[in-house]
């Protein structure tokens, strides 16, 4: 394990990786609870590993946030929540530590299978469309000497959304099966205008004083 979790870099000594990394012992007999949260923000020591998968998580989130996603809060996070859920199932038995860099690519993924004619080029030197951003992401991780499990776990958990999402419901007989629960919709979306709601004389804009009327009555002649 000191292999897979070098200790190098405690960057401000406030807290190490072996108070983050996941570890269902910990979980579930120390009800260290933190552990299922605090191994998705953890992205190793600062270097251009750190700061490549900062610019991508920043990015495809907020594109995804202001595109498919837009107006729609609670739809977001609850892929979040539903995306976090299989990579924690899948880290209970394949001993993965860190999971962030799973949850990156399963953003690009879902980004990229949504728009798919959209051209990508990568560092000056492939030209290639939108879908194949995730799996270039991953060749280019193992040309780094990394592992590639954790780029085809945010693949697959990417797939299963955008197929339980976009694809099985538009296929005969298929349905939708993603649903965001009420609360999460109760907490971060604006509820919906009441069309049968009906407004106060003066709260109407036909009651309102013009501007006009208003700097008349301030400015008398």
């Amino acid at each position: 394990m000191a292999a897979a979790l070098p200790v190098s870099q405690q960057q401000l000594e406030f807290i190490t990786p072996f108070q983050l990394y996941f570890n269902p012992d910990l979980i579930f007999r120390k009800f260290q609870i933190w552990r299922l949260i605090t191994n998705f923000l953890f992205f190793g020591p600062l270097g251009f590993s750190f700061f490549f998968n900062m610019i991508f998580l920043y990015r495809y989130c907020r594109m995804l946030e202001e595109g498919s996603f837009r107006g729609r809060t609670a739809d977001f996070v609850f892929m979040f929540l539903f995306g976090g859920f299989l990579m924690t199932l899948f880290g209970l038995f394949a001993s993965l530590f860190f999971l962030g860099q799973a949850f990156t690519i399963m953003l690009v993924y879902v980004w990229s299978r949504r728009n798919p004619y959209i051209r990508m080029n990568f560092f000056g030197l492939l030209n290639f469309q939108a879908p194949f951003l995730p799996w270039v992401l991953m060749g280019f991780s193992l040309l780094l000497g990394n592992s590639i499990i954790i780029d085809l776990l945010g693949i697959a958990v990417g797939h299963i959304y955008y197929f339980l999402e976009d694809v099985f419901p538009n296929q005969p007989g298929g349905k939708k099966l993603l649903l965001t629960p009420s609360f999460l919709k109760m907490v971060f979306d604006t509820p919906e205008e009441d069309p049968n709601y009906n407004p106060l004389p003066e709260d109407r804009p036909e009651h309102q004083p013009r501007d006009h009327d208003q700097n008349e009555q301030q400015h008398p002649q």
